[in-house]
């Protein structure tokens, strides 16, 4: 069959029309189509303890440690052993030891296995050992009331996630029983209560999937029901979790937040391992003198000794993009502190923040739920504030291209009509 002149510039013309109106649609599409994160603590993140106050810790930490405030490290501490060559280079000025007020030894060795040393103060009273590093008496390089604003800004929006279809937290006597079936992420809500009656607390969620267990109330007390042991499945039997041994190769724990958005003090009990990370951004955190954490911690204060360690398993779960921000603007780091720095030896314990007030007068309160976020927001979770393209990049050239087609299939058209006429 032959096509006459007019009817094929007429179908090039619509051809071209019909993709300049599928292309954006196309390009639209955004990059994550999980809508979720995997760096949504930012800075904090690349932190094992990132706390806004004082950490009194000892003997050892297995990933980076940070603090807001002062660090009493006088029955010896360690830090950083287990970090990778790119996890160290990761951080800020390659820092795995970072304390903006004093840190005090007591004569005790502090060593830094890996990476750099950054003291704000005063070393009191042995100079820290330095594996690898080197070590600078300044208070930077982390802005913690900055980070702390994201932190809890994040953690009350996290709060609000829905609980996830399917996802159950059932308590039967002493045990409480948290599955949810979700490949990709489950999300549930307890109370304090709940868990403080909970001796055996036990996870089942698939391998791989993120699990976010968003924990209501001001006060958390682990040692409350005494509680031994969290047992964890990514979908076969359950594994007693422990430094050594844990469901899926780990992998369930490594992607488990528990997230306290309203806590003021959180109690580990000394007898049981807590396998995941903690997001208490507001409250005091006693690891208690036994077992460990098996993740990371972001918390106001710390305190914590003997087999109370955190080992280093950093959280690689994938987290909601909340959007959110800091209403406020956060106090730079260099006019004011969490703790003034001691001009003698602090004493060791640590005073949970006030119930009525954030744990750092110099930092900001976090947004007020509902509060929308600036288009370039940097708050955690956002990803620095890139939007998914909606296509409008590629459409001027595609209409330049289109609109010169048509033109050109218009003088086919008018050729064609002379030429009839001649005939």
């Amino acid at each position: 069959m032959r096509i006459t002149a007019t009817a094929a510039a007429t179908a090039l013309g619509g051809a071209l029309l019909l993709g300049l109106t599928a292309a954006p649609a196309a390009q639209a599409t955004p990059a994550d189509s999980a809508g979720c994160t995997t760096d949504a603590f930012g800075i904090a993140g690349k932190y094992g303890e990132f706390v806004l106050g004082d950490d009194v810790h000892s003997p050892d930490a297995e990933g980076a440690v940070a603090v807001g405030g002062n660090a009493d490290f006088r029955g010896g501490f360690s830090v950083a052993n287990e970090l990778s060559a790119a996890e160290v280079d990761a951080l800020p000025d390659r820092a795995t030891l970072v304390v903006r007020g004093d840190l005090v030894n007591g004569g005790s060795v502090t060593a830094v296995m890996k990476g750099n040393a950054v003291v704000g103060g005063n070393v009191h009273d042995r100079a820290v050992e330095l594996h690898s590093g080197t070590f600078r008496q300044n208070a930077g390089p982390i802005d913690f009331d900055a980070e702390f604003a994201k932190l809890r800004s994040y953690s009350s929006a996290l709060a609000e996630e829905p609980v996830t279809g399917g996802a159950d937290a059932s308590s039967s006597g002493t045990k409480l029983t948290l599955e949810g079936g979700n490949t990709t992420r489950n999300v549930f809500k307890v109370t304090a209560g709940q868990l403080e009656q909970a001796k055996d607390i036990y996870l089942k969620v698939p391998a791989g999937s993120t699990t976010v267990v968003n924990v209501s109330g001001e006060n958390y007390d682990m040692a409350k029901a005494g509680t031994t042991g969290f047992f964890l499945s990514g979908g076969q039997d359950y594994v007693l979790d422990d430094k050594l041994q844990s469901a899926s190769d780990g992998k369930v724990r490594a992607r488990l937040l528990w997230n306290f958005p309203e806590a003021r003090t959180v109690t580990k009990s000394s007898q049981a391992a807590w396998p995941g990370s903690v997001l208490a951004p507001r409250a005091h955190l006693e690891l208690g003198t036994d077992a460990p954490v098996n993740g990371s911690v972001w918390v106001a204060s710390l305190h914590g000794s003997g087999g109370a360690e955190t080992h280093h398993f950093p959280f690689t779960g994938c987290l909601p993009e909340t959007g959110r921000t800091p209403s406020a603007t956060p106090t730079p780091s260099g006019t004011t502190g969490t703790t003034a720095p001691v001009t003698g030896t602090p004493s060791a314990s640590v005073t949970p923040p006030p119930e009525s007030g954030t744990p750092s007068a110099g930092s900001s309160q976090p947004a007020a739920p509902g509060t929308p976020a600036p288009s370039q927001s940097s708050a955690p979770g956002t990803g620095g504030g890139d939007l998914a393209s909606t296509g409008s990049s590629g459409t001027v050239p595609l209409v330049i291209g289109t609109a010169a087609v048509l033109a050109a299939g218009t003088g086919l058209i008018v050729a064609a009509r002379r030429r009839s006429k001649r005939a």
